[in-house]
């Protein structure tokens, strides 16, 4: 019995080994070659799957990157536009004081040459009013100094001696 258990045993063992090897021909011939093909297009999907992950990962950088110049050149335009603004706005205001200062010293300028015009005009008008009052006052007195020939007499030498003081 121990002969046909190991007849039986190396028989079976036989028929298995020759069983294994004809499946593992088969499947080498038929499955080997499309399983190792499909694990070889795995593995390159997974590769391209992975440098593409990699190739929108610096995408994404550059594109953060450009959106970040964007907008630090944004904020730098726009503190520019501001300082621009503000410098146009105090050039203006500078302008409109110095235009009202200027305006307001032509009017003062103005108002002195009428004031001064008007100022010699009273006093033109008085002294021709203190002249025509004079030469009137001067000739009362006269006529009545002349109408007396010892007035007239005393008069002019009053006058040469006034002369002579001189």
């Amino acid at each position: 019995m121990e002969k046909l258990i190991e007849q039986f045993s190396f028989g079976l063992f036989f028929w298995q080994l020759l069983l294994f090897i004809a499946v593992l021909l088969l499947l080498r011939k038929f499955a080997w070659k499309p399983i190792l093909d499909a694990v070889e297009d795995r593995e390159s999907g997974i590769k391209d799957a992975l440098a593409a992950a990699e190739n929108a990962k610096k995408e994404m950088q550059n594109v953060t990157a450009d959106s970040e110049r964007l907008l630090q050149e944004a904020r730098v335009e726009r503190e520019a536009m501001i300082k621009e603004a503000r410098e146009m706005k105090e050039k203006i205001v500078t302008d409109a004081k110095d235009l009202a200062q200027a305006e307001a010293d032509k009017m003062i300028k103005q108002a002195q040459l009428a004031i001064e015009s008007e100022k010699k005009a009273a006093v033109a008008d008085i002294k021709n009013e203190v002249a025509t009052l004079s030469l009137e006052i001067a000739e009362k007195v006269i006529k009545e100094q002349f109408s007396d020939k010892a007035k007239q007499m005393k008069l002019v030498e009053d006058m040469i001696g006034d002369i002579k003081l001189n």
